[in-house]
């Protein structure tokens, strides 16, 4: 496995457990890690702490050719606000744990020119699909669905 997938994927398992939704990322820059986040919705009471979008907040600013020169690791496929985030630093590759459980907006991303590269590994799908399982309120809560 990939060691930026598996860094991803140890910040999600951080979110579940910690009560949250297990969906990690890492921002990676010259082959290190620069920003690692886990979605944080539930333990901050946020609106918008996806998990890639906390990997981008512990970052930190950054001038604009860092971000031009990331990859955007995560686990699930991004969402319509993280993938409008991608766009708008114009981070150009993004490489998605899985998109069976959710599928976001690989479409637009790549329509905009992002390299977008699915693995669909097996522990991101199972952490997911057992998650969903197991709370799907909270997901459809995540997600923006009733």
């Amino acid at each position: 496995m990939d060691k930026f997938l598996h860094e991803a994927i140890k910040e999600a398992q951080q979110g579940l457990d910690e009560g949250g939704i297990p969906i990690g990322s890492v921002l990676v820059y010259e082959g290190k890690v620069i920003g690692r986040g886990h979605n944080r919705r539930v333990q901050q009471g946020s609106a918008i702490l996806h998990g890639e979008m906390d990997a981008l907040e512990n970052a930190g600013r950054l001038p604009a050719k860092i971000y031009k020169n990331a990859v955007l690791y995560t686990t699930l496929s991004p969402c319509p606000m993280c993938s409008g985030t991608i766009l708008l630093y114009g981070i150009p590759k993004v490489i998605i744990g899985e998109n069976k459980t959710f599928m976001g907006e690989e479409a637009l991303l790549k329509s905009r020119g992002v390299n977008v590269e699915v693995i669909n590994d097996t522990t991101c799908i199972e952490m997911m699909e057992s998650f969903i399982a197991n709370k799907p309120e909270l997901w459809n809560e995540d997600i923006g669905e009733e």
